[in-house]
């Protein structure tokens, strides 16, 4: 099948087999190695890509499901002045990045931060639920996200904001 779709900004279109998982698709046809191969069931987060703007686990979507959507991966990410938001207020709070888990982390911060600027402790928490992180403690996490909006909201808007 065909599927066209937007990839880290730019349009493409790839032939696939229907049961291809969007992981494997963005790996191995488009070597872009930063959604890992976690658990293979949507739980823990390593495979995080932003689906609309929605982070998602590549690891259970189909990739014909993506047809006519956008999907931006870290590689494309990290490319952004939002990325660097939150590696700044990820490294302002000492949150713990390991290599493994850093997708799954830094793109449900921006889905959540792209959402609600300003979110509350519980509202952080909450967009962590899928992220199965061993090396950062939640309460760090938070902070780091409290850190990355205040920092967003300087880059935005001024001082003072």
């Amino acid at each position: 099948m065909i599927v066209k779709f937007i990839l880290n900004g730019e349009d493409v279109t790839v032939r696939t087999a229907a049961f291809t998982r969007l992981i494997d698709l963005l790996r191995n046809t488009f070597s872009l190695t930063g959604a890992k191969m976690g658990c293979l069931t949507g739980h823990c987060g390593a495979c995080f890509v932003l689906l609309d703007g929605k982070a998602s686990p590549s690891c259970v979507i189909p990739a014909f499901s993506v047809r006519n959507r956008e999907i931006i991966t870290i590689e494309g990410f990290s490319q952004t002045d939002e990325y660097h938001d939150i590696m700044a207020g990820f490294e302002q709070e000492r949150v713990d990045c390991c290599g493994y888990c850093d997708t799954g982390k830094i793109l449900a911060a921006e889905a959540l931060l792209e959402k609600t600027p300003r979110p509350a402790r519980k509202e952080i928490l909450a967009a962590f639920d899928g992220v199965r992180c061993r090396c950062t403690e939640p309460e760090s996490l938070v902070a780091g996200v409290l850190a990355t909006a205040e920092i967003r909201q300087r880059r935005l808007y001024g001082r003072g904001a």
